[in-house]
């Protein structure tokens, strides 16, 4: 038979008849070509197509994809800017659904469910039009080739066991049956009733199991798995066997059977059912839930992938033969070399009744896939492979007329779709109505039928949700109908409504996540406080009554930002610090009353204590608790060396001397910086210590010669001036209102004499303020004459 694809005037038929004709070449013995073919390479094919259609008949795996060559002509993504102007004008999105797969045994019922039992015509890659049930039956034996017909696994068992003891009371039967059942099924989820026999000799357990344990042991639900768990409850030998026998019933896949199976066990005992745990299953909704919330992560159930059924949807009110046409071109083109069926669903033509779920009100078209294609490549079903899908529907139905974009939901800020596991059918009237088989599918479903926004969250879903806004913002400025910036500016509301949402509920929920964090926090402060006491061997009064105050203090925090959630456990944690801090108290009095008599010396060695503490606690009043540190800790180095200094003249050991007055001087110019930076303390004493005021002197001068040398661009003035104008500022006691010093002599003479009486003999600087400045005068005159050389010389250049 010859072929002559010009004498098509449509794409798809010259496409179909392309590839009869490469079909009818298979009987050839492959050559080098046929052979790249089958391992994926693109080859140049025996068709007198042009290039650009021949090109489309080459193979080659790509992620599991058909690879396409250059030039094909396959429709590239549009512009998000021209998607929303259609959209906008009135444009439908493009729907391309996944609905579900299934192995080669399910073929039959899935083209019997998109056929109607034979009731609508169904058309194949090839064009051919199949109808009734003989033909359609004949598609099975054609695909058989491309099934691999895997085995579904054995998820879930049904089961009985006659046990011949006596039955006691209801509660007991149900506790020693659960009993056997662990010790028979191991580590399996399970669920059960018991009936007694009208006799009284024993009764019978039946049930449905998980039929994989938790370690990976999956029992095959066989008359085979059946003696294995016989011989676990100990039922080896006949006489074993009369008092106790068990069988596996049946078995299935998925937790589509488990739930059948035990809504039906439900329904026959009229809900006196339990689960392995001991709960009551009294419904068939518990049973639903049972299954679906916690056995099915436990199922690791496995189904072959044989075929895959698409759905294609469009408004209702769009032009059928239209849509069908646009479908017939989207199929050849996305599924080139796979065998497929279609079938179009009418409203008006649909032979099923309403009420059963036909007559839906938009027109689609089911598909029923292959996923192997001749050649052994397999269909790749990936999120970017669905987005290609309706980027093609949509070029195939503006080439009939229909106005189509591609959307995706994050333009929109659409809710996520719900998949079939997600949702049960509650009523087929007109559009199905579902329910969720649990909480959060219930808000998926939900928020998808509702059309509430929601937001991606991820970094690249929120770019591009960013890019979409901008788009809708470029249309709603610049659009040129009233109605298309109108809905560009609702889209624009959509997403930053989601946005904000998202937004607040991140703050509350980091809000809550800091509450939390700052009570347990407080937690931790409130047992370090509490246990410092554990340190104290003994306490006096005043030690107690401040390490009380801390307690009640660090209690009183904590219950500040104490969760309602935890108000009882934290007024059980106060109640047991309340009562630590009463158990000191009692050793505290103890030692009061215990305590001997004060022997000489104790009472100067405690008062001198307090007076080191007082004194170290009014200097932190004074001065910040980090200024005193910072001093405290480079005068303990001052004095540390002076005290070896000392030693070192005791001694005469004058190598030693030495390096212990460098290390001195050292120490010196360290407290002196900081005395110089501000160090109120450092400064203080400094009043009563000679050496270091004038180190804190030297450094002062120093930082302002820094200061001025880096000073450029500043005016000349007088040297006088500036003489005076240092003398004042060195000085400072003419500008200052008073001096602390002073004050501090009027009001304690006794002092100040005793300062005066140990200043150093013929010290003159420290009584004498002229004699005090010579120095600096005579190192601000220098710095002058250098300055004016300096710019004698730079007028000279």
């Amino acid at each position: 038979m010859e072929f002559f694809p010009g004498a098509f005037e449509t794409g798809w038929e010259q496409r179909k008849t392309a590839l009869l004709h490469e079909r009818s070449l298979l009987h050839r013995r492959f050559t080098d070509e046929d052979e790249l073919r089958r391992r994926g390479g693109v080859v140049p094919t025996a068709s007198p197509l042009t290039g650009s259609v021949a090109g489309r008949l080459g193979f080659g795996k790509r992620s599991g994809v058909f690879a396409r060559a250059k030039g094909q002509g396959h429709a590239s993504e549009p512009s998000m800017r021209s998607r929303f102007a259609g959209l906008a004008s009135g444009s439908q999105p493009a729907v391309v659904k996944m609905a579900s797969f299934g192995g080669g045994g399910r073929l039959g019922a899935m083209i019997n469910y998109v056929s109607r039992n034979g009731g609508i015509v169904v058309e194949n890659e090839r064009g051919e039009q199949l109808k009734g049930r003989d033909e359609l039956a004949a598609v099975r034996g054609e695909w058989g080739h491309l099934m691999k017909n895997r085995a579904e696994s054995r998820d879930i068992g049904a089961f009985s066991l006659e046990v011949k003891d006596p039955a006691g009371p209801a509660a007991d039967v149900y506790e020693q049956a659960r009993r056997l059942l662990k010790r028979g099924l191991g580590e399996r989820s399970f669920a059960y009733a018991v009936t007694a026999h009208d006799d009284g000799n024993g009764y019978r357990i039946e049930g449905v199991a998980i039929l994989r344990d938790r370690e990976g042991e999956r029992l095959t639900g066989d008359k085979k798995a059946s003696e294995i768990v016989q011989g676990r409850l100990g039922g080896e030998g006949a006489e074993q066997e009369e008092k106790m026998a068990f069988r596996f019933s049946g078995y299935g896949n998925g937790a589509a059977y488990g739930s059948s199976r035990l809504r039906d066990l439900v329904d026959r005992h009229h809900g006196a059912v339990q689960d392995d745990k001991g709960n009551a299953i009294a419904d068939a909704k518990q049973a639903g839930d049972l299954v679906q919330l916690e056995w099915r992560d436990q199922l690791h159930s496995r189904k072959s992938r044989d075929v895959m059924h698409v759905i294609m949807s469009a408004r209702a009110g769009t032009d059928v033969q239209a849509f069908h046409a646009a479908a017939r071109d989207f199929l050849a083109q996305e599924f080139i070399g796979c065998r497929y069926v279609f079938s179009l669903h009418d409203p008006s033509q649909d032979p099923k009744a309403e009420d059963a779920g036909g007559k839906r009100p938009h027109v689609h078209v089911h598909a029923i896939v292959a996923m192997r294609s001749d050649a052994g490549d397999r269909i790749e079903t990936t999120i970017p492979a669905f987005r290609r899908w309706r980027v093609t529907l949509a070029e195939k139905a503006h080439a009939h007329g229909i106005r189509m974009e591609m959307t995706d939901r994050r333009e929109r800020a659409s809710a996520a779709a719900y998949t079939r596991n997600q949702v049960r059918p509650a009523s087929r009237a007109g559009r199905t109505q579902h329910e969720g088989t649990s909480p959060a599918a219930q808000r998926r479903y939900d928020a998808k039928r509702a059309d509430r926004q929601s937001v991606a969250r991820t970094q690249e879903s929120s770019i591009y949700s960013n890019s979409a806004r901008q788009e809708w913002l470029t249309l709603a400025t610049k659009g040129q109908d009233s109605d298309v910036r109108q809905f560009a500016l609702d889209q624009i509301k959509r997403l930053e409504s989601a946005t904000f949402r998202i937004k607040s509920v991140e703050a509350q929920v980091s809000g809550n996540g800091n509450f939390y964090s700052q009570f347990r926090t407080n937690l931790v402060k409130l047992m370090k406080v509490v246990s410092e006491g554990e340190t104290m061997r003994h306490m006096t009064r005043q030690e107690f009554e401040v390490y009380e105050k801390r307690v009640e203090t660090a209690l009183l925090q904590a219950e500040r930002v104490t969760p309602d959630e935890q108000r009882k456990s934290f007024e059980e944690i106060a109640s047991a610090a309340r009562e630590h801090v009463n158990v000191r108290r009692e050793l505290m009095q103890l030692r009061e009353q215990s305590v001997p008599p004060e022997r000489d010396g104790e009472p100067a060695a405690r008062e001198q204590n307090d007076d080191i503490r007082a004194r170290w606690d009014d200097a932190v009043g004074r001065h910040g608790l980090r200024t005193v540190e910072a001093a405290n800790q480079v005068m303990l180095e001052v004095e540390r060396y002076r005290d070896e200094i000392e030693q070192a003249n005791a001694g005469k050991l004058d190598s030693q001397k030495a390096a212990l007055e460098a290390g001195l001087q050292r120490e010196i110019a360290r407290a002196a910086e900081l005395g110089a930076a501000g160090n109120t303390l450092i400064r203080e004493i400094a009043k009563v210590d000679d050496e270091l005021r004038v180190a804190i002197e030297r450094a002062e001068h120093s930082r302002d010669g820094r200061n001025k040398s880096k000073a450029t661009g500043m005016s000349r003035v007088d040297t006088r001036a500036e003489l005076n104008e240092d003398i004042e500022h060195d000085d400072g006691s003419a500008r200052r209102p008073a001096d602390p010093e002073q004050e501090r002599d009027l009001g304690d003479p006794d002092r100040a004499r005793q300062e005066r009486l140990t200043t150093r003999t013929g010290d003159t600087t420290r009584t004498d303020p002229a004699q005090q400045h010579i120095p600096r005068l005579e190192q601000i005159q220098r710095e002058a004459d250098e300055k004016r050389e300096q710019d004698r010389d730079e007028r000279e250049r």
